[in-house]
């Protein structure tokens, strides 16, 4: 995809949400960096500054913290035509605890955060437009700690079929069973009991 079909995919995205006349239009894509990254490259690395809003135009991706014992715990995917980045880390400029990782040949569209207060001030639209995407990003992460309060593994795993279908097939099982809270061998498990029934 040419730099042109990238920027035509996130405006098409924006005027969803808010309505821009050409100038403002031109004004934001002037202040957008286009990034490409390789598989299981890093985005975002814990312990560095998160400085950009990223915006998915080609692409699967994953942040992910690590524990003390080393052990990584996923905390979101995100494919075409999502947003990601570390917001506590971006907002307030300390250290993120947060990494995040290609796991596929990725393509992003970059924000920086002082490009990003300049467009507030010049498009106060924008100030909406990120409102609205992180109230979404809000209500997603509340309904999923809901759900792993709430409701079984299998529950989880419907839920999340039927919310993301095309993500389930693209994201090695040892992820998405961390997404879960279980491990890889039951989602396994529940894999193969779905699979039966569908016989």
């Amino acid at each position: 995809m040419d730099q042109q079909d990238s920027y035509g995919l996130l405006l098409q995205h924006v005027a969803r949400h808010i309505q821009l006349t050409t100038e403002e239009q031109q004004y934001f894509v002037s202040l957008l960096k286009s990034r490409r990254l390789q598989r299981r490259q890093w985005l975002l690395q814990a312990g560095d500054t998160c400085r950009y809003e990223n915006f998915i135009v080609e692409g699967c991706l994953r942040s992910y913290i690590t524990d003390r014992n080393d052990a990584e715990h996923v905390l979101h995917f995100a494919v075409e035509d999502w947003w990601i980045t570390d917001l506590e880390s971006l907002l307030t400029q300390t250290p993120s605890q947060v990494s995040i990782e290609a796991l596929e040949p990725s393509l992003v569209l970059q924000l920086e955060r002082d490009a990003l207060q300049s467009l507030y001030q010049r498009v106060p639209a924008f100030e909406r437009f990120f409102r609205i995407l992180h109230q979404n990003a809000y209500l997603a992460q509340n309904r999923r700690i809901l759900q792993n309060i709430s409701h079984t593994a299998a529950e989880r795993y419907d839920a999340f079929l039927r919310q993301y279908p095309t993500i389930a097939a693209r994201v090695p099982q040892k992820y998405l069973a961390s997404y879960l809270g279980m491990t890889p061998v039951f989602l396994s498990q529940l894999r193969q009991q779905k699979a039966g029934k569908l016989k």
